[in-house]
């Protein structure tokens, strides 16, 4: 059996697996890659495989990252089945579209100001080619075990970090292959806590955090605090969120404090399309999540929810303070960049980073205290306040990763740590072998193992 890291190795992005068995090809995720220039490069490369060969593809969940080049792969000729959960298929046709539309947009946008290098400007692929993915989703419950071979069968089981986002366990002849996709936080706000695996004979896991702890810090607290002192400096609040889990988060955040009569009275305004949609999701799938319906209706009461970009460019220029909440979450697309170029040279104005924020983002450039930040092809100062909630990361950090392993009844033959930057990455590395004694490795990008 041969696995080839193809995406996700040595770099947090575009995540992709492949497992070669016999005459058997499976793709675990199908990512797309972000950040920094020479990843997304990758995004326009063929594979190292022919798609038409790959027989089937395993979703661990609905992000860009892991998701986002499944119309390139259906293009370029994979035409098997796309295995996932029920909220991973409609989290990732939205994920989808989405991406698609803001490249065309994008694209035409750089034509029309011609501010792109490549003449004409394309889109990595479009609207109508993300369609075509959605026939070959097959939708599969947690814990059901699904054949594909006569030695191959696999499973989901809960993950945590977004609706619908699962671990696979693979089965190929007497092996069992633990993917762990990515990990969410044992305490999260909002979903239940990640499932641990109990065998494995080989461990591919995620390791975002694995340097870091994140911060005992009072999130709602925080958050009522930056809110109020913009309001009292007159000024307008801009979350980037990724408009799956993050928005539903903070909405709940938000609602709570609201009840409690902790917060201004000012518009508390969602502005994202797909994260709009995303509340019908939870409000589908209950066994997912802790809220309960009720809870979730009460909750889009206090909102605005904008959909038409008509009621976007009105809210922009209304100079009234308010708090808007848009996508994207690493602001390197979607309307969060149409806010900012209004209000980010505005000293009255505070951003709230709230998740993680790849190399090569604008969102990891703002945190790293950039003093201009290019929008469309211009440049602004950067004179509004960056501040961050650590705590509300859809990844476990070093510990709940740590936590994940703690039930395997034997150790592993090896675990691979995927889906982090080097740093990050090798100090988990050094963790999990001083605290379980694992032969734990980094693969490099590209690398094909034999086990």
């Amino acid at each position: 059996m041969k696995i080839h890291f193809l995406g996700a190795a040595s770099t947090v992005t575009g995540s992709k697996f492949l497992v070669e068995h016999n005459e058997t090809r499976i793709l675990v995720d199908c990512g797309l890659y972000q950040g920094l220039k020479q990843l997304r490069e990758l995004n326009w490369e063929p594979l190292s495989v022919l798609p038409s060969s790959i027989d089937y593809v395993l979703l661990t969940h609905g992000h860009l990252d892991h998701c986002g080049w499944l119309p390139k792969l259906v293009k370029e000729g994979f035409h098997g089945k796309i295995f996932c959960t029920s909220p991973t298929k409609q989290i990732a046709r939205l994920i989808l579209l989405d991406s698609a539309k803001i490249q065309e947009e994008e694209a035409e946008r750089a034509n029309k100001e011609n501010y792109s290098k490549h003449n004409p400007a394309e889109p990595l692929y479009t609207v109508d080619e993300a369609e075509r993915v959605t026939p070959l989703f097959r939708v599969v419950d947690k814990e059901l075990e699904v054949k594909l071979t006569d030695d191959i069968f696999f499973s989901f089981f809960y993950a945590s970090h977004i609706i619908g986002a699962c671990s696979i366990e693979l089965h190929v002849e007497d092996k069992i292959l633990i993917f762990s996709g990515d990990i969410g936080q044992d305490d999260d706000v909002l979903l239940y806590p990640p499932v641990k695996p109990k065998k494995a004979d080989y461990v591919f896991m995620e390791s975002t955090y694995g340097n870091r702890i994140h911060p005992a810090e009072d999130t709602k607290l925080l958050l009522e605090s930056f809110i109020r002192n913009t309001v009292e400096n007159n000024g307008t609040v801009l979350i980037p969120s990724f408009a799956v889990e993050r928005v539903q988060t903070l909405m709940f955040l938000l609602w709570q404090l609201k009840k409690e009569n902790k917060l201004p009275d000012i518009p508390l305004i969602i502005d994202t399309p797909m994260g709009i949609n995303v509340l019908e999701v939870f409000q589908n799938s209950t066994a997912w999540h802790k809220l309960t319906p009720k809870e979730c209706e009460e909750m889009c009461r206090i909102f605005t929810l904008i959909s038409d970009y008509k009621e976007t460019i009105d809210t922009i220029f209304n100079p009234k303070p308010k708090v808007v909440i848009a996508a994207s979450g690493m602001m390197t697309g979607g309307r969060i960049l149409s806010y900012m170029e209004r209000y980010i040279e505005k000293p009255e104005t505070t951003l709230i980073v709230v998740g993680y924020q790849a190399e090569g983002t604008r969102g990891r450039k703002m945190i790293d205290g950039a003093e201009e930040i290019k929008i469309y092809g211009k440049y602004y100062p950067v004179k509004a306040k960056i501040l961050e909630l650590e705590g509300l990361s859809a990844h476990g950090d070093q510990k709940d990763l740590l936590n994940w392993l703690a039930d395997l009844e034997e150790k592993p033959k090896k675990v691979f740590l995927i889906h982090a930057e080097n740093i990050a990455a090798d100090e988990l590395r050094l963790k999990i072998a001083e605290t379980y004694q694992f032969d734990v490795t980094v693969p490099f990008l590209g690398q094909i193992v034999e086990i």
